[in-house]
């Protein structure tokens, strides 16, 4: 084990920057919604598990199916843009019967553990020790539970107009991550052919 206070530092940073949750408060709020009730717990302990479990086994659980990085990276961009589009257009793309939770599923994954943050814990395990990673996951995840909590407090101090002008807002840039993962994605899959 060495831990290194810069370490996970720079990775936390990292890991924060691409989850991005302050900017998904528009889609949490939206979810919240949609669904009534969304488990900040469940949603933060799962999307860090899925983060942790990635780090150590994602490259040969994606071999295994046969799926390179750039392809599941895709993926995840493509449900990054309905989630925008649904945020911009004001429009129910995706439909659930009877929704419970939007918990785990978009919630925990893509949103919070999606495809980008996949695809940087790959880069950045060549870089960091995998403990101080790891402590950089729970950071994060301490992170997200703490906005997760106050979806409804922040509701409030907003109101309607302000969320309406944030979801907008965050809607496009969602859409703009999304195609920028895409994009980048793509490339790498046509260049490999």
């Amino acid at each position: 084990m060495s831990f290194s206070f810069k370490e996970i530092l720079s990775a936390t940073l990292i890991l924060f920057a691409v989850i991005d949750v302050m900017g998904s408060i528009p889609l949490i709020i939206s979810l919240r919604k949609k669904v009534g009730h969304i488990q900040s717990e469940k949603a933060s302990i799962v999307a860090a598990a899925i983060m942790i479990l990635f780090l150590f086994v994602g490259e040969q659980i994606l071999k295994y199916f046969g799926v390179d990085i750039n392809s599941f990276a895709v993926a995840g961009a493509l449900v990054l843009l309905i989630l925008a589009l649904e945020m911009v257009l004001g429009i129910t793309i995706i439909k659930d019967e009877e929704p419970k939770s939007a918990s785990i599923v978009p919630l925990a994954f893509p949103l919070i553990a999606g495809a980008g943050v996949m695809t940087t814990i790959v880069s950045i395990r060549a870089e960091f020790a995998a403990e101080n990673i790891v402590v950089a996951i729970i950071l994060n995840s301490i992170l997200v539970y703490a906005v997760l909590k106050s979806a409804a407090w922040l509701e409030r101090i907003l109101g309607e107009g302000g969320l309406n002008i944030l979801r907008k807002v965050f809607g496009v840039i969602l859409l703009a991550i999304a195609v920028k993962l895409f994009s980048e994605n793509a490339k790498m899959l046509f260049t490999m052919a």
